[in-house]
């Protein structure tokens, strides 16, 4: 009895040890509706410099909405460095297959990579936002967007 709860105390401690390298944070809309002038924005830090990290968007929509993509505007500041805007344009359904994140009921997640390859990023906070640059200002049917930013492990 006494090895098992020696066994069970190590493996807990080992594994309270192991670092999480996945940083994600999200948005919620209220009404499930993503009005242009909500910009929602995140900060994480970063203490490996010499890693390689992929960046994400995340979205969160029910099926109702009613448009295969979304674009974004995704402005990233570096630490020590002014703001970059990137536009980008979020596949999320194609003719063929339908919706292409995972889904449950109605609800379905995106996790869409928007690094071209893994990169590295330097020692410090990074804020990012994200503001959506849809020809219809409200968007409907949308739950959630935010980022994650992932360390690749080799």
């Amino acid at each position: 009895m006494k090895k098992i709860v020696v066994a069970v105390c190590l493996i807990a401690t080992l594994w309270s040890c192991n670092r999480l390298d996945t940083f994600e944070q999200t948005a919620f809309f209220p009404n499930h509706v993503w009005v242009s002038k909500n910009q929602p924005s995140f900060q994480f830090a970063i203490t490996d410099s010499t890693a390689l990290y992929n960046i994400y968007i995340v979205i969160r929509h029910e099926d109702a909405y009613h448009y295969n993509n979304l674009w974004l505007n995704v402005i990233t500041t570096a630490p020590a460095e002014k703001a970059i805007t990137q536009k980008v344009n979020l596949q999320l359904a194609n003719n063929t297959t339908g919706w292409l994140g995972s889904g449950m009921d109605d609800v379905f997640d995106h996790r869409i990579r928007i690094t071209n390859r893994p990169i590295h990023l330097k020692k410090g906070v990074y804020q990012f936002g994200l503001q959506h640059i849809m020809r219809e200002d409200s968007l409907p049917a949308m739950l959630n967007a935010g980022i994650r930013v992932e360390k690749v492990h080799s």
